[in-house]
Order: structure tokens, then C-alpha cells, then sequence
């Protein structure tokens, strides 16, 4: 099973935002936001900061393929 981080890509085009303005606001690592970039899981301390900062469910950012 693999991770997808499309939804959030599509989210920061939505609310004309960038990768660096996620990592800025969600207060994440670089790292975290390259291995995202890559479709490697994160952590889920990093994955709920980023909901915060986007007022969204981790469902509206991530999903699982089998």
C-alpha cells in the first residue's frame, strides 16, 4: 500500500499557495515536505500539523493506493 498526497497539491493550487508557504505555516521540516513530494509516508504529528494549518481533515490531503 502506498501513499498519494495529490489531494493536498490540488488543495495549495486551490488556495493559491506553494509548497514553501505550506512548509512555513504547517511548521515542517523540509525533509518532511520532500519525502511528501516523493509519495513517502510522514508522520502523523506532521500530517496533523499540516490539517491545522490548512483547517482541513487528513482525509482532504492524503489517501491510500493499494
Amino acid at each position: 500500500m502506498s501513499v498519494s498526497y495529490d489531494k493536498l497539491w490540488k488543495l495549495l493550487i486551490d488556495r493559491k499557495m506553494n509548497r514553501t508557504d505550506l512548509k512555513n505555516a504547517a511548521g515542517i521540516s523540509f525533509n518532511v515536505l520532500a519525502k511528501m513530494g516523493k509519495g513517502e509516508a510522514v508522520s502523523m504529528e506532521s500530517m496533523l500539523k499540516v490539517c491545522k494549518a490548512l483547517n482541513c481533515d487528513i482525509a482532504d490531503v492524503m489517501e491510500l493506493k493499494n
